[in-house]
Order: structure tokens, then sequence, then C-alpha cells
């Protein structure tokens, strides 16, 4: 195959020696290009790719010396073969001043062409020599690249492959194990010394300190699936539970296979263990919720009874009104403990909730701080509330435009205190009977809270104060003006 031709640059300002040059080289068979001054060399250069340049060290404006430093400045030609032609007597001195430009050679006048081209020829092979090596060895960078990244991309795909293993036992709270069943050698992952609590450096994985972790109630299980095997089962599964270092009992879930040689005779056992304990305590919790909703369904379906049992009116229209304002009540706390998740209510939210219907504007002031009531305290005192309410809009001071109501309540020693002060309204009179809301705000303050409920039947508005425990213990009466003898009744004279 033709071996590929490299270009040599010959630069000279005078033309005969050009054409010798020319003359002398042409044999060699390769490209010659020709520049007659120092800068028409270097735009060659900056657009061909040179292999050797023959200048002569004496020129106009550049000499070859000049040329020689120009060239070198450029990283593209630091290593381009240079060979100067001298026709004067070159001295040590200015031998070394070119080598320093780099130079590899020095040709004195007259030229001998058989040395001129000995020497073109060696630089040219050897340049061509150096640009097949440079490109053999691109041809092995790139074949080591492509390896590197078929290797890079096989060992990525593992380790992406590794991790979402990793991932999914971790997600799923899964550890995997391995029972050597002839020698009694363990291996465990990472998720199983997680799910025990245990870490590789301070656990050594065997029967005995295996079975240290089992909940005493379940070591049996771990002893029957070993019995199973014997048996010739190959699969295994059952719930266990174990008891981390830390005192923490965990639920799980352990499934097993076995691997037997030629003979039937179990020689391994694998395994996944799952720790279950979240599903386990939402079992539980909805168990739980389940009995909780049973309980106050039953509650409230007991206080509707009540409500509907003891209700009394002249007329079917006044009874219905009741009834269903009362469970309206009712349902409008169920509605704020529900929000809650059946945490509690805030006593705020209770009397907004009865104030809701009324649009009453400025006639009522409300003070109190915040105050979490129990569900059992919410649903007693939201119906107190109620029937509170529902009197003064009929008979009190929300029943006229005139009417003023202040409600305010602070919380001394876990004791509730809520006071509700009317004014404004029509002239109250002592009533003289017990209608239903006087009876059951009274048993459910007093006997379901163990509170007391307080009346000053005042000429110019109800006075009324409800002192309620936070807790199940039973208040204590604090001393005041009001009126506890047979806790009067709600209902004004006029009704």
């Amino acid at each position: 195959m033709d071996q590929e031709k490299v270009n040599i640059l010959l630069v000279d300002d005078q033309p005969a020696k050009l054409l010798a040059y020319e003359v002398i080289l042409k044999d060699l068979g390769e490209n010659l290009v020709i520049a007659s001054s120092g800068r028409e060399a270097l735009e060659v250069l900056l657009k061909t790719e040179i292999a050797v340049i023959l200048v002569d060290v004496c020129m106009p404006e550049l000499d070859g010396f000049e040329l020689a430093a120009m060239i070198r400045e450029h990283p593209r030609f630091q290593k381009t073969a240079m060979i100067f032609i001298s026709a004067i007597q070159v001295s040590d001195i200015d031998r070394l001043r070119g080598y320093e430009m780099g130079a590899v050679d020095y040709v004195p006048v007259p030229v001998v062409p058989e040395v001129l081209r000995a020497k073109i020829k060696v630089f040219a092979e050897l340049y061509r020599k150096t640009r097949e090596l440079e490109r053999l060895n691109h041809e092995l960078e790139d074949r080591v690249r492509a390896r590197t990244a078929e290797l890079e991309a096989s060992t990525a795909k593992l380790r992406e492959s590794e991790q979402r293993r990793s991932m999914a036992i971790a997600a799923g709270k899964m550890g995997s194990w391995d029972w050597d069943w002839i020698s009694g050698d363990w291996m465990w992952d990472e998720g199983q010394y997680r799910i025990f609590g245990v870490s590789p450096e301070n656990f050594e994985v065997n029967p005995a300190n295996v079975q240290a972790l089992l909940h005493p109630d379940d070591v049996d299980q771990l002893r029957k699936a070993i019995a199973e095997f014997n048996k010739g089962t190959r699969a295994y599964e059952t719930e266990f539970r174990i008891m981390r270092p830390d005192g923490e009992v965990r639920w799980c879930v352990g499934t097993a296979a076995a691997t037997t040689d030629e003979s039937g005779r179990v020689v391994r056992v694998s395994g996944v263990t799952v720790d279950i304990t979240e599903r386990k305590r939402a079992e539980e919790r909805q168990n739980l919720l389940a009995r909780e909703v049973d309980h106050r369904a039953k509650n409230a379906l007991a206080l509707a009874q009540s409500i509907v049992r003891l209700t009394r009116a002249d007329e079917v229209k006044a009874y219905v009104n009741a009834v269903e304002g009362r469970i309206n009540a009712l349902a409008r706390v169920h509605t704020i403990l529900s929000l809650s998740s059946w945490q509690g209510a805030e006593l705020s939210r209770l009397i907004d909730e009865e104030l809701a219907p009324y649009s009453l504007g400025d006639q009522i002031k409300l003070a109190g701080p915040e105050v979490q009531l129990l569900p059992a305290t919410a649903q007693t005192l939201a119906l107190a509330l109620h029937e509170l309410f529902t009197n003064s809009a009929k008979y009190g001071a929300l029943s006229t435009r005139s009417g003023r109501l202040a409600i305010d309540w602070q919380v001394d020693d876990e004791l509730l205190t809520l006071s509700w002060e009317e004014s404004g309204g029509p002239l109250v009179k002592t009533p003289k009977s017990r209608g239903f809301g006087t009876r059951s705000l009274l048993a459910s303050i007093e006997s379901q809270l163990g509170g007391q409920a307080q009346f000053d039947w005042r000429a110019e508005g109800l006075l009324c104060r409800l002192e309620v425990p936070l807790t199940r213990k039973t208040a204590t009466a604090a001393p005041g003006k009001f009126d506890t003898a047979g806790a009067a009744e709600l209902q004004r004279a006029s009704g």
C-alpha cells in the first residue's frame, strides 16, 4: 500500500535557492510547500500540517532564528523538525542558539544534494511513523474507552440493580439470610441485621444467638421449622416476634426454602424476613377503632334516646324543634371531634358552633384562653351550652335587639370556670318548674362531669356559672353569691 505523503516547508527569500531545493528533494516523492519569507511561512503553518521545515538562517525582516522561536511558541509546532541552511560559517554559539530555538540540524552551503535528501528523508519518515503511532494510540484509546464504557455501563447496571434491591428491601423492611445446613454457617444481609436491631460488628450469627433474640413464646416456631425440614418439607412460613437488644418487640413473618442434594438431604436453607410490626399495629388500631366506634355509637344513641324521651312540649311542632335542636347540637360537637380524630375540641369552637345559627353580631362578647376539652367533656358541655343559648334566644337577653350576653372562662388547677352573664333583655323572674333543659344541664354537668351549675336569677338578666373539671376528679365549688339550693330551673316565668 502506498504510504501517505507528508508536507515539507521550504523557506528562503531567494527564488533560485527555493528552485534548487525543489529539484534536490523532488525524488523523495513528498509534498513540497514554498514560502519566500518568514511571515509567509507562518501563514502556511497555520493552514497546513508540516512534517519538516527547511529554513534559511539569513533572511530580511525575520531571520531563521526569529522564525524558529515564533514557531516553537505555538503548541502545534513544538515538536516539528526544523533544519537550518546557512551560507556563512556558523559558530558554536550560533549552533547552540539554533538548537535552543528548536533546530534539529544544520546544512552548510554549498548544499550536498545527497546529504540534504538523506536528512529530510529521515525526519519525514520519523514524522510519518510518529503520526502512525499516534493514530494507533488513538485507536487503542478509543477501544479502551469503548471497553471501559461497556464495563462502567455494566457495573452501573449491577450497582443500580443492587440499589433497587436494597431500596426495595429497606422500603419493605425486609432481610434475607442463608443457612448452610451441613456446616452450620449463617449469612445475613444488611436488612436482616437491621430488623433484629444488631450489627455485624458485634453480633455473631449462630442458632444460639438467634434464638436469644426470639420472643420466648415464639422459640418453638424455630424448633418446629427445623423439624419440618428434617421431615422433608421444602418450604415453611410463620409469624414470630423478636426482642431487640434495646428491648423493643417487633413482629416478623419469615419464609424459608430448602435446597437438597441428589439424595434428597437438606444441604441449605435460604429465606426472607419481613418486618410486619406496622401492619400488626395498624390491625390493632383498626380493631381498637372499631370497638371505639361501636362504643361511641352506642353512647350517641343513648343520648339521642334520652333527648327524645325527656323532651316535653305542648304541641308537636315545638316538640320536633326541641328534639332537632338538641340532636343538631350533638351532631355539631361530633363533627368537631371527628376533625380532631377524637382527640378533643376547643371550647371556643364549641361556642362558635352554637352561635352560628343566630347571627347576633355585637350582642355577644367572648373572652377566655384556649381550652382543649376531652371528647366526653366536649359532648356534655356542648349540650349544656345549647340549652343556655336556646333559652336565652326564646326568653332571655338574646330574644331582643337590646339584649347583651357576655361569656368568659378561665382555667385554674384543671378546673374550668365558665361565666354566662345576660343583660338588657326582658325582666327575669325565678322559674317555678324544671324543664328538660334544666334537668339535662344539671345532670350532665354535675353527674357526668362531676362539676357544678350555679344560677343567679337577677332581674336584669341571668347570671350562670359552670364549673367543670378538665380531668375525671370532682370539682369543689368556689364561694360566691350564687343560689345553689335546688339548682333553680332555667325556664323563665314567662315560659
